[in-house]
C-alpha cells in the first residue's frame, strides 16, 4: 500500500493533500505548464488555489526555484486567473 504524502505549496509553504492543490509541471525539455490532472510527467510543484499563496510564490519566483527553470508569468497569471475562478464558483453556490 502506498503511503499518501501531504504536498507542500511553493506559496504558504503550508502542506496540504494533493487533491487540495493545483500541480504545475516541468517536463525533460523544460517546458512548464499548469498540470489540473496532477499526472504530467515531470518534476511538478504545488500551489494552493489561493490567490495570496500565488501571490507570495510570484513575488519570491518560488516555482522557478523549485522547478529549477526560469518560470514566466504567464504561469502565475493563469494561476490567478483560475483561483479567482474557484472562489467565485464557491460563492455562487
Amino acid at each position: 500500500m502506498m503511503r499518501r504524502r501531504p504536498r507542500t505549496c511553493v506559496g504558504c509553504r503550508e502542506e496540504s493533500p494533493k487533491r487540495e492543490m493545483l500541480r504545475i509541471a516541468r517536463n525533460a525539455a523544460g517546458e512548464v505548464s499548469v498540470d489540473p490532472s496532477g499526472r504530467l510527467p515531470g518534476r511538478g510543484a504545488y500551489v494552493c488555489l489561493k490567490e495570496e499563496c500565488i501571490l507570495s510564490a510570484r513575488k519570491r519566483d518560488a516555482l522557478s526555484k523549485a522547478l529549477r527553470v526560469k518560470v514566466d508569468a504567464g504561469i502565475y497569471d493563469a494561476l490567478l486567473k483560475m483561483a479567482s475562478e474557484a472562489e467565485n464558483g464557491d460563492k455562487g453556490q
